[in-house]
């Protein structure tokens, strides 16, 4: 499953363009067979390592359809898939579309030191949808057999045990539209992660609608990307959406990017690439690392499309990288801010650069004691600026509404709540989910935002939200703050509050990664800004310095809030002065 194919796939678009109007990943994948485009993967220092054209990912994924059947599992049995940028993966992926199980695409560890964390949350993923077979390569297998030790009715497979299956002899059946075609955890940033259900029908209506509506794509697009096969913008976004519309797409693995994050531009820029999307910190670790000698020789005109996504957009972060990487011919108006979730397959809307403005300013005070986004006045003490992630796409809708359920005006801070044809059909084992989405027919994201002329702004999340004194405090502006102080990097700061009561009994909590020694130092930024958010929100934090890596992160690269307030508090109940200080 791992042979190499190293002429690179060209970007023509050889046949009639279709936008993912087909019933199925498979009818998809058959038709993107008919041309001359695929699949190029990169190592970090932007070398072809492999090629992988669609006539051949659909030829190997039948064949491997046939090997995985013949160890008589049977529709509908779950295969967990390591899912690495790899073009094993996505020949596993593919095959089990072609057999007729469900693939459930699972992470991989990012950083050092989380073995132990991995393997005990592998295990709970494995409980959840209890698989009948995983496959990983090599390098994986160190942390995937110890969870054997616990389920050993799982069969562990490498890429190498699934050439040596034999082939059943057995016709494959073509996927009904109902059929789950994968299950996509979501990244875990307010609970255990749960298994979205994903439909051939409700994956083939987003997909249709991100290709047509939202990036407008066009025959010759070339899309780049680093981002994970197991977050949904990674899957969705430049997995499936490149096969069901027939374009080329060229990959970093994550890690590759995490080391070297100027590989990306280099990428782009190096195969004319046209379509990109990242969350915020994808943006902001270029504007850190970059540097005029390294980027003297790049030309980023090619890039009409640079979607940001999957966690709260800054304007401020927008304009800083179109300001800084127009020197290589970077247009603003690529910038594509749109917000999604893995509960809708992935995309709700997306900004359309025709619009009348990407960010709106609000009356700061007015949005934390009322829930309104006003504009300010000349009376207005202090601003906050939300991005707008624009329209919902054709035949999906979104709609703000109160905890009463009752639909908001504009500029109305409320929940943000989604309906359409790409609405998952609720959580795996869970039919209380499945019950509630059919008798309702939208569902409530836990997103926090407002509508304007028919755009959505994001605000936040619900279970995210400090909540003191009758006021509405964002931890991201909190956070934001913290890392205007030099030594703090972007996303190593997290701020929660240790009650959401609407009591004064919760504390504001502010903890940072600081790479800083002098104790000086410390005490200086701890002092800095504790007297800076006294003066500008009017509530006391208690700042906490920690070493780096000690901030929690979900699978996807977002502050895990809701893990950092546990932590804490169970660190204080187990000590007696911590626990003091938390009574007072």
């Amino acid at each position: 499953m791992n042979g190499l194919y190293m002429h690179e796939t060209r970007s023509t678009h050889s046949l009639p363009m279709r936008y993912a109007d087909f019933s199925s990943l498979v009818e998809a994948l058959d038709y993107a067979a008919q041309g001359c485009t695929g699949m190029n993967f990169y190592d970090r220092r932007n070398q072809l390592i492999a090629s992988l054209e669609y006539r051949v990912l659909q030829q190997r994924a039948a064949t491997v359809a046939r090997r995985l059947l013949s160890m008589n599992l049977k529709k509908g049995d779950r295969v967990a898939l390591i899912a690495e940028t790899s073009v094993g993966f996505v020949e596993a992926f593919f095959a089990c579309q072609y057999a007729g199980l469900v693939a459930v695409p699972l992470a991989i560890p990012m950083g050092v030191g989380q073995s132990a964390s991995y393997i005990d949350k592998l295990q709970g993923l494995l409980k959840s949808c209890q698989p009948a077979a995983i496959i990983s390569s090599d390098e994986w297998l160190p942390l995937v057999k110890p969870v054997h030790s616990e389920a050993a009715h799982i069969r562990i497979l490498t890429h190498t045990d699934i050439n040596e299956l034999p082939e059943k002899d057995v016709q494959l059946k073509a996927p009904l539209p109902d059929d789950i075609a994968y299950l996509q955890y979501t990244s875990g940033s307010t609970r255990f992660p749960r298994g979205v259900i994903i439909t051939q029908r409700s994956a083939m209506a987003n997909l249709q609608a991100i290709s047509r509506y939202g990036i407008k794509l066009q025959a010759g697009d070339r899309c780049v990307s680093w981002l994970p096969f197991y977050h949904d913008m990674g899957l969705v976004g430049f997995l499936l959406t490149p096969v069901a519309t027939q374009l080329s797409v060229d990959y970093l693995r994550t890690q590759d990017f995490a080391m070297r994050p100027m590989q990306w531009l280099k990428l782009i820029s190096k195969n004319r690439g046209t379509v990109s999307v990242a969350p915020p910190f994808g943006y902001e670790i270029c504007l850190r690392r970059c540097s005029d000698k390294e980027i003297a020789d790049l030309d980023l005109s090619s890039w009409r499309v640079a979607g940001v996504g999957a966690e709260p957009i800054s304007g401020e972060l927008l304009q800083r990288f179109a300001e800084c990487f127009s020197k290589i011919n970077f247009d603003s108006k690529a910038l594509m801010p749109c917000y999604g979730l893995a509960e809708n397959t992935l995309a709700v809307s997306f900004f359309d650069n025709v619009a009348a403005r990407m960010v709106d300013t609000v009356d700061r005070d007015i949005l934390e004691y009322q829930g309104k986004a006003v504009e300010p006045t000349r009376n207005t003490r202090a601003r906050v600026t939300f991005v707008n992630c624009g329209r919902a796409l054709p035949e999906h809708r979104v709609e703000i509404r109160n905890e009463s359920g009752k639909i908001l005006a504009d500029r109305e801070i409320g929940h943000i709540w989604i309906s359409g044809p790409s609405l998952m059909s609720g959580y795996f084992r869970d039919n209380a989910s499945r019950s509630k989405i059919e008798s309702l027919g939208r569902m409530d994201t836990g997103d926090l935002g407002y509508l304007l002329d028919g755009e959505l702004y994001v605000t936040g999340r619900k279970k995210d939200l400090i909540i003191i004194r009758g006021r509405n405090i964002w931890p991201q502006d909190i956070e934001y703050v913290a890392e205007s102080v030099p030594e703090v990097r972007t996303g190593d700061a997290i701020a929660f509050v240790t009650s959401n009561e609407r009591d004064e009994a919760g504390k504001i909590i502010l903890q940072i990664q600081c790479r800083v020694n002098s104790e000086e130092r410390r005490d200086q930024i701890i002092h800095m800004l504790t007297s800076r958010i006294q003066s500008e929100f009017g509530v006391t934090v208690e700042v906490k310095l920690l070493p780096p890596h000690s901030i929690p992160r979900t699978s996807s690269g977002k502050p895990a809030r809701a893990e950092a307030k546990k932590r804490y508090l169970s660190e204080a109940m187990s000590s007696p002065m911590q626990l003091a200080g938390y009574a007072q």
